[in-house]
């Protein structure tokens, strides 16, 4: 199981598509929570110790997650998808682009093909 967090300024609209788009994923667990003081859920060390992989938005995000979170950041894999803040919850654009951008860092295991 891989544990995915995503993280965006203020948990509302992308880090929680994100997080219900790959809530699907064979072997993906997910998480979200905002980088902001007024975020919905305010990301917390638990949560980042808790990630194997760390995606967040906008270089922005990843700037204040390592200053806020530098000790708690070894060994783990952040990555920035460069999504700005123009998007709907659950919007069908927001979704390719997640899909096409973090999807690609998280092993979808192949289909099986029953025995016969």
């Amino acid at each position: 199981m891989t544990n995915v967090l995503f993280v965006c300024s203020a948990n509302r609209l992308r880090s929680p598509t994100a997080e219900q788009v790959f809530s699907t994923w064979p072997g993906v667990e997910t998480d979200s929570a905002g980088i902001s003081n007024d975020a919905d859920v305010v990301l917390s060390s638990e949560q980042v110790e808790w990630a194997d992989i760390i995606f967040v938005m906008e270089k922005s995000h990843r700037s204040k997650l390592n200053r806020k979170f530098r000790s708690s950041l070894n060994n783990k894999r952040v990555i920035c998808l460069d999504i700005p803040d123009d998007y709907e919850f659950m919007d069908p654009v927001l979704v390719r682009i997640l899909e096409s951008r973090a999807g690609r860092f998280l092993s979808r295991p192949a289909p099986t093909i029953p025995k016969p």
